[in-house]
């Protein structure tokens, strides 16, 4: 038997319990807003504590919230959604979309820094001849609106994402400038492993050459040519698969199959083909770093040792060594926008480039900007150290092995036991896997072919955002549970569109022609955008998000067996986070059934870690409201807390150690 308290007024930090009775019910959504919910400002010491544990910015007490958004999507309000769509026919976001009360809604969700994805120039299929800029041909863009990972111009942005395309940069930095008035950071992408098959510069400063400039053609590798190319072909447009036709069969004038490019370059996946296949990445061509074809290096490799040193001593290290032509363009290029106010970079496929090289780049951005905010997308797991404590990155994508494992048990297709065990093999290292449930590149949660609904998203969003120190990503929609069911022309649905002109329609109906209310929301996505601002700021602001984590699975797993009146199971995942003052026993249930009891043990070592006294401590969920009793035992010997919960389900209970109930 349990108590449960119903409250009249909830804050994030503390309930005071009126009523108790048995049974639940649920406060009204005004009860449950996250905003306001930071609390006082940290003491001085708590600050240094919060800057010494995580060097980059949160809301509050808690870790960063990366909040990744398409412009050339966010503020769309046409709802035509024509596949391969002309700019006219389906419109497009711009960056004046994002005015305050879009930048307040974005940091309403506990955001701290927002990723403007797709803004550097990448090659476009409209036309904007009379700016001086070039056409792109079909045969070599993916989609109507292009790939913002072919980029074309490294010193200039996206002119489809401005209301003056010839003021574009202007425009962009204002938009920077509004970002910093609401206390949110700038990053953008760099894409160093490739650029757009027709690379062409019209921003770039004086002294600056473009990529491939001055690259000895004639033969296929050069430690200081860009490129890699294939000596005595001429490139070839891929042979396309499925009927595929570019802009639909559409006619343009560039679109006939053919595209110049004497020699064939490498693409940008690395096939060395003249003609490379459909599934290449064909629009793009690939980066030399100074490695050559047969794979060895022709530049000083960096030893072991470095994964110990500082950034200075990566800095002096490099200081007097010759590098490639392209470390330095790329240099160039993030200390162009770093002093244009970017507050840090996400590096697109950076395990494709020499781990060497990061060395170099981010050790000379640290000593520029020492809180630059540098996010790789790393797959490989054996590689995460050496990415990190090598190559300086302060942050990986957690996909391979914590990401896929929610993927799995948000799809009932698995058990929550590799959670435990992924967090443990990743303990010395946690900090640093940025965690995610949705990006560019990812299904859509509520997708068919996914989970097809965004409540099963709701359990592991909750793991994924308290398990541990690292910063939490959204994307934007994934909190009013966008579906990605648009067919827009290049790509399958599933994944909203990052290659053609489209609305995003649960997006659209919160935006709300701009006043971004949740005005024509439906209710589900009214309740999900809340879930989204009660648990987010929780990671954003709590102080037990910088504290220790111990996983409470196993030990009540096996619990459970030896108690038939206790539901837990491998469809649950429990754990605790804490510091001296507080704890959040967190339990997800990712089953689609109501457990209508779920008791949780804690370890008697952690028991007494805290110096628990006998007695019952409140245990108030900041997720509905609820307070429920952790009961400590006679000398420290057992303790547990039960609880109920619905189908897809979480409790977030936090615990004051320091007060035992009288």
């Amino acid at each position: 038997m349990f108590t449960i308290c119903k409250h009249n007024k909830f804050s994030l930090l503390g309930i005071a319990c009126s009523i108790v009775l048995l049974g639940a019910c649920s406060p009204s959504d005004s009860q449950r807003s996250a905003s306001g919910t930071t609390g006082a400002k940290p003491m001085a010491n708590q600050q240094q504590l919060i800057i010494d544990t995580h060097p980059h910015a949160a809301q509050g007490e808690g870790k960063p919230v990366v909040y990744q958004v398409f412009p050339r999507l966010f503020g769309n309000i046409n709802s035509t959604n024509k596949p391969w769509g002309t700019i006219e026919e389906n419109g497009v976001g711009k960056f004046s979309d994002f005015d305050q009360p879009a930048l307040r809604s974005i940091k309403s969700l506990g955001a701290s820094y927002i990723w403007y994805t797709g803004v550097l120039h990448h090659a476009v299929i409209n036309d904007y001849t009379e700016f001086g800029i070039s056409l792109d041909d079909p045969d070599v863009v993916k989609g109507r609106a292009g790939s913002p990972y072919a980029v074309k111009d490294y010193y200039n942005v996206n002119p489809d994402l401005a209301d003056d395309p010839a003021n574009r940069l202007t425009e962009f930095e204002a938009l920077i400038k509004r970002t910093h008035e609401q206390q949110l950071k700038v990053i953008i992408d760099i894409v160093p492993n490739h650029v757009a098959r027709h690379y062409k510069s019209l921003s770039k400063p004086e002294g600056v050459k473009d990529f491939g400039e001055s690259d000895d053609t004639d033969v296929d590798y050069a430690r200081d040519n860009n490129f890699y190319y294939v000596v005595g072909e001429s490139f070839k447009v891929p042979l396309s698969e499925n009927g595929y036709k570019p802009l639909g069969g559409e006619t343009h004038p560039l679109a006939d199959g053919k595209f110049t490019e004497i020699p064939a370059k490498w693409t940008g996946n690395g096939s060395r083909l003249a003609q490379p296949g459909f599934n290449d990445w064909y629009d793009t061509v690939k980066i030399n770093y100074g490695v050559k074809p047969d794979g060895s290096y022709d530049f000083d490799t960096l030893p072991k040792e470095y994964a110990n040193r500082s950034l200075a001593e990566h800095a002096a290290f490099w200081k007097d060594k010759s590098v490639p032509d392209s470390w330095l363009k790329f240099e160039q290029i993030v200390h162009y926008w770093l002093d244009k106010g970017v507050d840090g970079f996400r590096y697109d496929m950076a395990e494709m480039v020499p781990v060497e090289f990061w060395s170099y780049l981010n050790s000379s951005i640290k000593a520029k900007h020492s809180d630059a905010f540098l996010l790789a997308e790393v797959y490989n797991p054996s590689l995460y150290r050496d990415y990190l404590q090598l190559g300086k990155m302060d942050y990986l994508y957690a996909k391979a092995e914590f990401y896929d494992t929610l993927k799995v048990l948000m799809q009932g297709k698995g058990d929550a036991q590799p959670l435990e065990d992924i967090q443990l093999a990743f303990a010395d290292i946690e900090l640093h896997m940025l965690h995610f449930l949705e990006n560019h590149d990812e299904q859509r949660i509520a997708s068919s072919d996914f989970a097809g609904s965004a409540e099963k998203g709701k359990p592991a969003m909750v793991v994924s955002a308290l398990i541990s120190k690292s910063p939490t990503m959204l994307y934007f929609a994934q909190d009013v549970g966008e579906d990605g069911s648009e067919e827009m022309g290049f790509g399958d649905p599933t994944r909203t569109t990052i290659f053609d002109y489209a609305g995003v329609p649960a997006h659209q109906r919160y935006m709300n022609e701009g006043k971004f209310d949740g005005g024509q929301s439906t209710e589900s996505e009214k309740q999900l955008r809340a879930f989204y601002e009660r648990l987010v700021n929780i990671s954003a602001t709590h102080e037990t998000m910088l504290g220790k984590y111990q996983s409470l699975h196993s030990l009540n797993v096996k619990s459970a067996k030896r108690d038939n009146m206790n539901s837990y199971s491998e469809s649950q995942f429990s754990f605790v986070r804490w510091n001296k003052d507080k704890a959040l026993i967190v339990i997800s249930n990712f089953s689609e059934n109501a457990l209508s009891t779920v008791t949780i043990k804690l370890p008697i070592s952690l028991l007494t870690e805290w110096k628990v006294n006998e007695g019952n401590y409140t245990a108030t969920d900041l997720m509905n409201g609820f307070a429920y009793k952790m009961q400590v035992a006679r000398k420290r010997s057992d303790a547990s807390v039960s609880v109920q919960l619905n189908g897809l389900q979480s409790a977030v209970l936090e615990i004051n150690l320091k007060q035992l109930e009288k």
